[in-house]
Order: C-alpha cells, then sequence, then structure tokens
C-alpha cells in the first residue's frame, strides 16, 4: 500500500471520532464542573488546617476546605479520581521531582494532596498543562495570589461580566463561582479529563 493510499484511509477512518471525541471531550469538561458546582452551599468555610486523613479517599469535614479541596471534591465525584492516592504514589516513586517549599524529607498523604504545587506538578509531569489554546471550560487555573500563595480552581462555561469563563473556586469565604481570571499572577493552565 502507497503512503498516499494509507494516509488517506487513516484520514477516512479518523473523521466520524473527530465529532464524538469533541463531545466527549465536552460533557467530561460538564460533569466536572457540575461536580464543583455542587460544592457551592455546601464547602461554606475556609479552613487550611492539617488533619489527619483516611487512606485512599480521605477527605476534611464536608463544610470545609481550601480552594485545592474545590478541585479534589470535584474529580472524586466527577470521574471518582483520587488525587490523595495519585499523588501520594507518585511523590513516593519520584519525591526529587516535587517542590521541596516544606522541607520534608518524606511523603505525607495526610496534605501533599492538598497543596497547589504538588497538584501542579503531577499535571505537568503528566503532560497535562495548555499553552496551546485560550481557556475552555473544564480547565484547572492555578495562580499565585499576592504573587506567593498558590490558588486554584475550575473554569466554567459561564461568563462573567468581564466576558471571561467563572471559576469555581475557595479563596476565603467557601466554594464561590466568580470572575477572577487575569486577576492573579502566573496563571496557568491545565486539562485533565480522566475516563
Amino acid at each position: 500500500m502507497t503512503q498516499t493510499r494509507r494516509t488517506a484511509l487513516m484520514g477516512l477512518f479518523s473523521l466520524p471520532l473527530a465529532p464524538s471525541l469533541l463531545q466527549t471531550e465536552a460533557s467530561k469538561a460538564s460533569k466536572l464542573i457540575l461536580a464543583a458546582r455542587a460544592r457551592i452551599g455546601v464547602t461554606t468555610l475556609y479552613d487550611p488546617a492539617y488533619v489527619g486523613l483516611t487512606y485512599p479517599n480521605g477527605d476534611v469535614l464536608d463544610d470545609r476546605g481550601v480552594c485545592i479541596d474545590v478541585l479534589i471534591r470535584a474529580y472524586r465525584g466527577a470521574f471518582d479520581f483520587d488525587f490523595q492516592k495519585t499523588i501520594h504514589e507518585d511523590m513516593r516513586d519520584n519525591f526529587n521531582a516535587y517542590p521541596t517549599t516544606w522541607g520534608l524529607t518524606r511523603t505525607d498523604r495526610n496534605i501533599d494532596h492538598r497543596r497547589v504545587p504538588n497538584i501542579e506538578t503531577w499535571l505537568l509531569r503528566k503532560g497535562y498543562e495548555r499553552t496551546d489554546i485560550d481557556w475552555q471550560p473544564g480547565d484547572i487555573m492555578t495562580c499565585r495570589v499576592g504573587r506567593n500563595l498558590p490558588h486554584t480552581g475550575i473554569v466554567t462555561h459561564r461568563r462573567g461580566r468581564d466576558g471571561r469563563y467563572t471559576v469555581i473556586h475557595n479563596i476565603g469565604r467557601g466554594t464561590r463561582e466568580e470572575s477572577i481570571l487575569g486577576q492573579y499572577q502566573h496563571e496557568r493552565r491545565f486539562r485533565f479529563l480522566p475516563g
């Protein structure tokens, strides 16, 4: 078979899949957004306290948490994906690849997944950072508030008055949906839709 014919056949077989792949990605993004939005009115407190957690699938009390807990709970709710187990196992096997900000000498499955720089590191290591296109619903946004405080949230399909997509996050007043894209420094965009 010639290269031209092989390329043409491959193109024909891929055409019917493209719309369904896009639809699948869009439905996964919607599922993630709905799971994050379900936290609004439930997680009403911002509480950064260190807590001993069960493992796997450990969580702080339902009414409290920090920005990363919005992400953790949304992925569990939408995809049954456990960042606690995933981050713990990857840090255990690749400890030197992760930030040394906290002066740790070993993993701590109670807190490692609740630190934005660790989630960023895992997403980067797995190739989920996106720099090729603009924000899309279902993206993970990370940034630094006041130059150095890590923050994260999930981009939704709704737009704020400024025309930008809103973000579901917890920045100190419980889980909320607000237009914050472009307001903080060092924004990064990740797209991780498992399943």
